[in-house]
């Protein structure tokens, strides 16, 4: 079959030429005895330059340091402001009754609220819920808070043990709502 290849793909398949032999070298690299032990750099401290250590104000690093100092001050002037200026209770998203709200982690982003609400509803009617996204780039950040009408539909073992989008596991305290 071979004898049909055109001779380009023939020379693929070429034998190389043998393998050229070496005489064996005397002794092998580990059985060699070195006339002098290995050691570390201190016989060679003495070819270093010796120079003062340079000064503070040239050290890019301490500019950086002092740089990220005031940027934390900065930060935390900010941060000071904004609390003195935040009010939970005027805050139109922080609406509701704490005790009667479910908080939901490792939401998958392309989660609706329709989607939470056909899962989370079979425990109990729910009153409101809030996807919370981020306010720079508008896109959710994988958690969300669902508000039921009674307190009892958030604290069933189910809703706690929720972790599977399709799947529920239902125990002999919670029941699905009717």
């Amino acid at each position: 079959m071979t004898q049909f290849l055109p001779p380009n793909l023939l020379a693929l398949f070429a034998p190389r030429d043998p393998i050229p032999f070496l005489p064996q070298l005397s002794k092998l690299p580990h059985e060699k005895h070195h006339n002098q032990p290995y050691c570390g750099i201190a016989p060679f401290i003495r070819h270093f330059e010796v120079r003062p250590p340079p000064s503070p104000g040239r050290l890019s690093s301490c500019v950086s340091v002092s740089q990220r100092r005031e940027k934390i001050e900065r930060r935390q002037t900010v941060m000071e402001d904004e609390l003195k200026l935040w009010d939970p209770h005027n805050d139109p998203n922080a609406q509701g009754d704490a005790f009667k709200t479910l908080f939901v982690a490792r939401v998958n982003y392309d989660t609706t609220e329709s989607k939470l609400r056909r899962e989370f509803e079979v425990y109990g009617p729910i009153k409101r819920i809030y996807i919370v996204y981020s306010k720079r780039t508008g896109k959710p950040r994988g958690y969300a808070f669902i508000e039921y009408e009674h307190e009892r539909d958030m604290h069933c073992e189910c809703t706690q043990s929720h972790t599977h989008t399709h799947t529920h596991t239902h125990t002999s305290e919670c029941h699905p709502a009717v």
